[in-house]
């Protein structure tokens, strides 16, 4: 991950004051976007942290403007009802929620029909809305930018799948590269001639075409697009998998092979009805399926990721400075909830620099979030008591998170979890599955000592003492100052050694 920390926390320093208070990341502290796709069209309006912000206003209507396109080389009629009344909609919200911008695109359906410009105008007279359709490469682009948002350092072919089209794209070191365009969409693929062994023909002579031009060495593959994530989500239900979050949920081309297969073999309405998917969504899962087991068979990434950002969070992205782009999405949405939530906001960076000294050998990933529960470690205070450390696990591991991978996501629970409570309930026993026991002591270690430094050192833990931990003897030295003898009660010195307990090691403490 780009803008990780090195071996002593410097980058602090470096980037010390939060870019959410920049005038140029608080122009885009609420920013909305409308996206016309062939299957769907939807509103979303971004707010808080610029970098990784989250989603004040999020709503879709499947209005299939593709559909019969390849037949007439119109917009559907009924789809076309569908998407004004909703577009006026959306318009009006917008004023009514004051966002500016407000950006419009409109994708394959509309720029390939011969309706589509006389749509465009009839909205724009009717809303004063201005819909910009783009062509095949540019909604590559802004669908790249959007993986780029949530994965500053994705490094891959982005492949992003509408309604009546499919897009591939190269990223690497924060650029989008090489992008092209197919009419691989399921809605066109519904009218395709000749049967099965039509389709079967088209699908393969599509992806050939795509892998003639792009070339199939690619390490990792990013999926864009509803389809995608709804395949995703039934690969989630066939493998048991732990948790539902589909952004950065990893599979393999073994996988994808199984759960097309498996999605053959049942009845879609029930599948449907397991994972909560809409029933206009599950009708194109089995042409969207053919199409991805074609492309993974072509094009043989060892990585495949799904993408919950797709082209609006790259309409979002267009709009950031390069300075902005580069900072780590995660860490800046940990410094906005800090900023907005924590009792003591601040205070999180002292804690990492109190903490750091128990984790001489950590890598930069780990220190990465190890300072993300840093900033997030008091949060949740207004949770009940009772139920504190439960509601910080599931905030951790459910959030609306970029860079962060579902690894991370149990990990930082864990932590926070024990920031408030010494004993893990059973019922989040299945996504510890997601760690090795390594990484599972490690966040205990993590939590007990945010537990014990976020009560002992207040607001000054420089001031306080210093501790200091020797891996080989297994020790853990505290070193206390005079202004900290009387705040190293009993409660304290419990917490302490609950600390020690968790590192497995005996305690040294040195007084003034």
């Amino acid at each position: 991950m780009d803008g990780t920390a090195d071996r002593a926390g410097d980058d602090w320093d470096a980037f010390d004051r939060p870019i959410f208070d920049d005038p140029e990341a608080r122009a885009l502290s609420r920013v909305g976007v409308i996206d016309v796709g062939s299957n769907s069209v939807r509103m979303v309006v971004f707010d808080g942290a610029a970098r990784s912000p989250a989603y004040f206003f999020n709503e879709k209507i499947l209005c299939g403007l593709g559909a019969g396109l390849l037949d007439t080389g119109r917009l559907n009629p009924e789809g076309r009802k569908r998407a004004f009344a909703a577009i006026k909609r959306f318009a009006k919200l917008a004023r009514a929620m004051k966002v500016a911008p407000l950006t419009a695109v409109a994708t394959a359906a509309v720029r390939e029909a011969a309706d589509g410009q006389e749509f465009v105008d009839e909205v724009e007279a009717a809303t004063h809305l201005h819909i910009r359709i783009v062509d095949g490469r540019e909604e590559a682009r802004l669908s790249s930018q959007g993986v780029l948002l949530g994965w500053p350092g994705a490094r891959g072919l982005v492949c992003d799948i509408g309604g009546s089209s499919m897009e591939l794209a190269m990223v690497g070191n924060g650029e989008v590269g090489k992008r092209v365009t197919s009419s691989l969409g399921p809605l066109k693929l519904r009218d395709i001639k000749g049967g099965k062994k039509g389709l079967r023909d088209h699908i393969r002579s599509g992806i050939d075409d795509l892998i003639d031009q792009m070339g199939a060495d690619h390490n990792r593959l990013y999926l864009v697009g509803g389809s995608w994530r709804a395949i995703a989500r039934l690969d989630m239900e066939r493998r048991g998998y732990p948790l539902s979050v589909l952004h950065e949920y990893k599979m393999t081309r073994r996988d994808i092979q199984k759960t097309v297969n498996w999605i053959y073999d049942n009845d879609l309405e029930e599948l449907r009805a397991r994972t909560g998917t809409s029933a206009e969504r599950m009708s194109l899962v089995p042409l969207a399926g053919k199409v991805l087991k074609g492309l993974v068979s072509g094009f043989s990434p060892r990585k495949i990721y799904v993408s919950s950002y797709g082209i609006r969070e790259g309409l979002l992205y267009e709009q950031m400075p390069d300075r902005l782009r580069r900072r780590d999405p995660l860490i800046e949405a940990c410094r906005y909830s800090e900023q907005q939530n924590a009792r003591l906001p601040g205070f999180g960076k002292k804690l990492y620099h109190f903490i750091l000294p128990l984790f001489p050998g950590a890598d930069l990933e780990t220190l990465r979030l190890i300072r993300a529960a840093c900033l997030l470690h008091d949060v949740s205070w207004r949770a009940h008591p009772d139920y504190r450390a439960e509601v910080c696990f599931d905030n951790a591991t459910r959030a609306n998170l970029g860079g962060l991978d579902h690894r991370g996501r149990v990990f930082l629970g864990i932590a926070l979890l024990h920031r408030y409570k010494n004993t893990r309930p059973g019922r989040f026993e299945s996504l510890l599955s997601l760690l090795d026991e390594r990484d599972i002591r490690l966040a205990e270690v993590v939590g007990k000592a945010m537990r014990f430094g976020s009560m002992f050192t207040v607001r000054q833990p420089e001031l306080m003492g210093k501790l200091h931990w020797q891996p080989k003897k297994r020790v853990l030295h505290l070193k206390l100052t005079p202004e900290s003898v009387d705040l190293f009660g009993e409660v304290a010195e419990a917490r302490f050694e609950a600390l020690v307990s968790a590192l497995g090691g005996t305690s040294r403490i040195r007084w003034p």
